[in-house]
């Protein structure tokens, strides 16, 4: 892609190559993996199915990533950017793997439970959802049961695809606290959750920097040990 972007504009392609130094090649937070994912989900969110987009399918392939794992990928990114949004980028997925000659699906996937009932949701988020709005309650269900038999993308992976979403759409309440505490539940450290938002800033930087101050109450929230029973009642 370096090639293509110095022929549209020089100083726009050097700037763009300090830009990955810095978030790739000095970044070791995150996997090569984990950010070509992270990338993708901007791309469907962002709709920069063009250049951007061709650049990191072939990434992807690179990185080990198959065609059937972008598709569960794009499924479930799908409950946050979108339906229209992910069938897009779907749709333009299919036409790069013929363009590039890359590995095509085979057409395996996960079990999808339409039919069921309840959530994998937390109890506590789906209660809230339904006394806010039933109905909206269970389409949030429906999309989440859908979901849970995904094993392509691992719960690390979901949960920092579903940080960056927050932090592109600004969605930075119930949403990016919920994605925050699955990403320190599946693993992931302080710095690691940082390290997410910081990669986002290549797709807008202020929206990274709001989130940032976000992310950096909650975690102090989320990561400060509770005080001990004395010590409790010794404040008090």
């Amino acid at each position: 892609m370096e090639i293509q972007v110095k022929a549209l504009d020089p100083v726009f392609a050097e700037m763009s190559a300090a830009t990955d130094r810095l978030l790739w090649d000095e970044a070791p937070e995150l996997t090569r993996r984990e950010k070509v994912l992270l990338c993708l989900t901007a791309d469907v969110c962002q709709q920069t199915l063009g250049l951007p987009f061709e650049h990191h399918v072939t990434m992807a392939a690179d990185c080990g990533l198959s065609a059937d794992d972008l598709r569960e990928m794009l499924r479930f990114v799908a409950y946050d950017s979108g339906y229209p949004a992910a069938l897009t980028a779907l749709a333009r997925l299919t036409e790069l793997e013929q363009t590039h000659a890359l590995p095509t699906p085979t057409g395996q996937g996960h079990e999808v439970n339409a039919d069921g009932t309840g959530s994998p949701l937390p109890e506590a988020m789906r209660q809230a959802v339904a006394a806010l709005d039933r109905p909206f309650s269970t389409y949030m269900d429906l999309q989440s049961r859908m979901r849970a038999g995904m094993q392509r993308v691992s719960p690390r992976e979901r949960a920092f695809i579903t940080m960056t979403v927050d932090v592109l759409y600004q969605t930075l309440e119930e949403s990016f606290r919920a994605h925050l505490t699955r990403a320190l539940g599946a693993g992931a450290t302080p710095e690691e959750a940082r390290a997410v938002v910081r990669f986002s800033a290549q797709f807008g930087m202020t929206k990274a920097w709001r989130a940032m101050h976000v992310l950096d109450a909650l975690l102090t929230e989320l990561t400060t040990p509770e005080p001990a029973p004395q010590e409790r009642r010794s404040r008090t």
